[in-house]
């Protein structure tokens, strides 16, 4: 099994293949190129926080704007789970048995072995202290997280996390996004129905969600089976193969 870290501007990739020969770097590479290059002739893509609709486009392009639809955000709320659902699809298609592609805590992943991911929830007393067990048939899976304390992720909520999972990454992200605009209140367990809530609109795009906010935790949908941890790691950053 190899572990390789791939880092091109804003995406930094923790992979994790079979595959040694595997010219990702370049792929990805090619990608968010496509990416910039329609942006730049459609600024209103990168810009909106509402759904955008695309006709002639690269596959990067509509894949983003697909799932800001579903999940009624704007596209680029889904580019770190496309990429890494890209990267995977093409994993495969090289002839990659194991996929792990982990962009920044979103992930997409196919697998010939069960993986056990952790879960780090910023200060909530749950943090590092349990993971999600997934079974390899139930993938290829997109696992997204997003967090209103915690990271870079543009949340309007309050959540410590929330982690959609998903048939596809792309979508995983951009739900993940939505529902954790909405986790809002000043008491934790309103916040968190106040997302699962929301949560319970996009039941047909997803497998389950998990909300974390201080010690509090709620989910809607079927969700992998949590086992307890003890190591603080992020989303992605623990991985147990078996």
């Amino acid at each position: 099994m190899i572990k390789e870290k791939i880092s091109i501007e804003e995406t930094h990739i923790n992979l994790t293949t079979d595959l040694k020969k595997n010219g990702l770097y370049y792929f990805i590479l090619k990608e968010r190129q496509e990416l910039k290059n329609y942006i730049i002739k459609h600024q209103d893509f990168q810009l909106s926080l509402e759904p955008v609709r695309v006709e002639e486009a690269p596959l990067i392009v509509k894949m983003m704007a697909r799932a800001g639809r579903f999940a009624e955000v704007g596209p680029m709320a889904a580019v770190a789970g496309s990429i890494a659902q890209l990267s995977m699809g093409y994993l495969i298609n090289e002839g990659a048995k194991m996929a792990i592609i982990d962009n920044g805590g979103d992930l997409a992943l196919k697998t010939n072995k069960d993986v056990i991911i952790g879960v780090y929830a910023g200060d909530s007393s749950l943090s590092g202290q349990m993971g999600f067990k997934l079974k390899h048939e139930k993938t290829p899976m997109g696992v997204c997280t997003s967090s209103g304390t915690v990271g870079h992720s543009m949340s309007f909520g309050r959540s410590d996390s929330v982690t959609v999972f998903a048939d596809e990454a792309s979508v995983a992200d951009a739900l993940a996004t939505s529902i954790a605009n909405e986790v809002m209140g000043d008491i934790d367990s309103v916040a968190i129905q106040n997302g699962l809530s929301r949560a319970d609109d996009f039941r047909e795009y997803m497998r389950g969600v998990l909300i974390i906010v201080g010690e509090s935790a709620g989910m809607v949908g079927k969700i992998p089976q949590l086992v307890k941890t003890n190591k603080k790691v992020v989303l992605g950053d623990l991985f147990e193969v078996y």
